[in-house]
């Protein structure tokens, strides 16, 4: 029997992952250029960020979860 893997979460843009993190766009441009929060670089000027990884990486950091939606 093969268990059935977890379904990838979805890469989301800079301002629909503000929104349901609850900051602003400007919070996350922060959290970018501090290395806090990963992100795929797809060019300069645009990152997608994978939702579970970013939740992880703010709870690691700062002990507390993501405000679910």
């Amino acid at each position: 029997m093969n268990p059935t893997p977890n379904p990838p979460s979805p890469l989301l843009k800079k301002k629909p992952l503000a929104v349901l993190l609850g900051v602003s766009s400007r919070t996350i441009d922060n959290w970018v250029a501090q290395r806090i929060i990963p992100y795929l670089a797809t060019s300069p000027r645009m990152h997608l960020f994978d939702v579970d990884a970013v939740r992880a990486a703010l709870n690691a950091r700062f002990g507390v979860e993501a405000r679910e939606p």
